[in-house]
């Protein structure tokens, strides 16, 4: 039995912009084999996979190469194509399941607003050799449990930066986070994600690290709502409220094409 499935620009404020994501509607169980195929097969940053369940829905993220605990573009992508799809109510939020616990999303006029789980960095000590990765001197380095978060000097220096992905990946599996307060009025910061332990070179835009980016620059710059961009060729926008324990992600996302998966 054919499948239906979607793929949504997710942080997008026009088609081909954000981060695409295939959001792919389950009728029941698959196994993990399966859907590593799928996942394989669209080769996007992530591929959502929604099956109901006992108190919404169950979603899980696979990138082409492997399993993720957490995704916020996927998150977004999967709100929106069960409120466009007429699987939930517009005026109902989306609740899902996943091995992060439970996430909420909810319309907030023609923005998705999304309730994640804050992952606040530390300061810390680069490994021996890791800055070799990088053409530049960050001027503060931190980490949590999945990535290094590196704030850079200006958001030039985020934009032109080419971080050597193989080096990277010989000393860690961390992913890399640049960031940079911004120097234009539209955005409080920039920055760009790396991932290339998950399969994932550049994510174009990245809800969950902004779960990290979003409390580090609350703190930085004292402000309770923040605007950001994620510099990739394709780009985003986002709005962040940190909050006690938890990150409130909001973004625009769109549909640009529909099909079945057999």
């Amino acid at each position: 039995m054919a499948l239906p499935v979607c793929v949504v620009d997710a942080f997008a404020e026009k088609p081909f912009t954000g981060n695409p994501a295939a959001v792919v509607f389950l009728d029941e169980p698959r196994d993990d084999a399966w859907r590593q195929s799928v996942a394989a097969e669209f080769n996007l940053s992530e591929t959502a996979f929604v099956e109901p369940g006992k108190d919404g829905y169950r979603l899980r993220w696979f990138t082409p190469a492997v399993e993720v605990p957490l995704c916020g573009h996927g998150t977004l992508a999967a709100a929106h194509a069960l409120w466009e799809s007429g699987r939930l109510s517009p005026s109902s939020p989306a609740r899902f399941e996943t091995k992060s616990g439970t996430l909420t999303a909810r319309r907030d006029g023609e923005w998705i607003a999304m309730d994640l789980p804050s992952l606040p960095v530390r300061p810390a000590k680069p490994p021996l050799g890791l800055m070799k990765a990088l053409a530049d001197t960050p001027m503060a380095f931190c980490e949590n449990e999945g990535v290094y978060l590196i704030e850079m000097d200006s958001e030039e220096t985020v934009r032109r930066s080419a971080p050597n992905l193989d080096a990277w990946s010989a000393l860690t599996r961390k992913g890399l986070i640049l960031t940079a307060q911004s120097r234009r009025a539209a955005y409080d910061f920039v920055s760009r994600c790396f991932f290339p332990a998950d399969g994932i070179a550049e994510d174009p835009v990245t809800g969950s690290a902004h779960c990290a980016l979003g409390p580090y620059w609350a703190e930085r710059l004292k402000k309770p709502v923040l605007t950001a961009y994620q510099a990739s060729k394709r780009g985003g926008v986002l709005l962040i409220r940190p909050k006690e324990g938890r990150v409130e992600v909001g973004g625009r996302a769109l549909t640009v094409w529909r099909g079945s998966l057999c």
